[in-house]
């Protein structure tokens, strides 16, 4: 049997999307007790994780490839920024191994989703040149 994927009609029905989302929670939940520590740390990490799931809906929702790409390249960069920010909290011992190694997964598998979305937004800007 062949199956067909999911029709994607909405935003919330992207992988990346969804992916992003439940992102957001493990950043909260694995920087709860970097709050008192480092607060403009732990504030940066969460909105740069808010930043890539919100990006990708507002990209998606825009209604033209050009505008969704221009968004999705922010959401790529607003995750790179959050990659960052963890690797900072490595390097200052704030955060267990076991939790970088969850988020680096998680931020990784974000990124490929991501940089899928975005290559499927380029080839339909192509076809419509």
């Amino acid at each position: 049997m062949n199956e067909q994927p999911a029709k994607v009609t909405r935003y919330q029905d992207l992988q990346a999307w969804q992916h992003a989302r439940a992102l957001v929670s493990m950043v909260y939940k694995s920087t709860k007790s970097l709050l008192p520590l480092d607060y403009s740390l732990c504030d940066q990490m969460r909105r740069a994780a808010v930043s890539v799931v919100c990006n990708i809906a507002e990209g998606d929702s825009r209604g033209t490839n050009r505008d969704a790409l221009r968004f999705l390249q922010i959401a790529r960069g607003s995750l790179a920024e959050l990659e960052t920010q963890v690797l900072l909290c490595v390097d200052l011992r704030y955060m267990e191994s076991r939790v970088h190694v969850e988020l680096q997964a998680a931020i990784s598998l974000a990124g490929k989703l991501l940089g899928g979305l975005i290559r499927y937004r380029a080839n339909r800007l192509k076809e419509k040149e």
